[in-house]
């Protein structure tokens, strides 16, 4: 059994928040420029340049790349021979994004109430996602989540004779309705079986997965490519002002789910596709 105190996860989660915000993961940062030479608009390179600099000014000034400095949203793995000690592990996890927003200077933007909506000034409560692994190693994921992409999100719950043909155009419609409004280029997760709940947790840490990978079945990586193209001809562009350049990535996770029902969720993220990885 390995024991790891809790304010460890406390300091890593704080640096995770303010690092998630300043820079953009090194897949991210490629699939942009890589984006800059294959667009074919002018105004869409124009823009794409654009955000080029903001990323610059924000990793040398250390300035949020975006004003949305997103919903902290963690992902925890935690080996199953792992011991917290020193206190709660989701109060810390809560501190260090509350650490990470206040000492950061990044916007609070999280309400405690949904209809009474009074700001909780430090960013908390964090959305947790955990699971239990083999090992004494606990991996965190932390994906900070502006919620002009989140309110462009989508749940369909599709008939099994949908099929593949239901399961594209539900992907193709939740980027449509979209538009300009999740700040393309974009990332596009999805998230095929399961339950309701499932697949939208799978479409949000699709997001997650390294730009350019691929699943490893067969049909899912045809799916993501094909999606990856259709959705680049639909004209929508940087910034929602034309081009060939839509969406950076569209990534699919897929799970077992009941006979009677195919549920498909799409989560959608701007450029600003901040998350940050690490094991301790």
């Amino acid at each position: 059994m390995r024991i790891i105190n809790v304010n460890t996860i406390t300091q890593n989660i704080k640096d995770m928040c303010i690092k998630a915000n300043h820079f953009l993961a090194e897949d991210m940062d490629q699939a942009m420029k890589h984006a800059l030479d294959t667009e074919q608009s002018p105004l869409g390179r124009q823009i794409l340049d654009q955000l080029q600099d903001n990323l610059k000014i924000a990793a040398e000034d250390m300035i949020p790349i975006c004003q949305d400095t997103g919903m902290a949203v963690v992902f925890l793995k935690v080996g199953q021979d792992v011991h917290f000690e020193g206190g709660s592990l989701e109060e810390a996890v809560n501190e260090g994004v509350r650490q990470g927003y206040v000492e950061g200077f990044l916007r609070k933007s999280v309400v405690g109430d949904p209809i009474i909506r009074e700001n909780t000034k430090d960013n908390t409560p964090a959305v947790i996602h955990y699971s239990i692994v083999p090992g004494d190693k606990v991996e965190i994921k932390v994906a900070p989540k502006g919620f002009g992409s989140e309110n462009m999100s989508r749940v369909f719950m599709l008939k099994p004779a949908d099929g593949i043909e239901g399961v594209k155009n539900a992907i193709l419609t939740a980027v449509r309705d979209a538009g300009p409004n999740s700040c393309p280029p974009m990332v596009v997760g999805v998230g095929i079986g399961g339950t309701f709940e499932k697949c939208a947790l799978m479409a949000k840490e699709a997001l997650t997965r390294e730009a350019g990978s691929h699943s490893e079945i067969p049909w899912v990586k045809d799916l993501e490519e094909e999606m990856l193209d259709t959705v680049n001809k639909l004209g929508i562009g940087p910034g929602g002002l034309g081009g060939t350049t839509t969406a950076l990535a569209v990534n699919v996770n897929t799970y077992p789910t009941h006979i009677a029902g195919l549920p498909v969720a799409v989560n959608i993220c701007c450029h600003v596709n901040r998350h940050i990885i690490r094991e301790v």
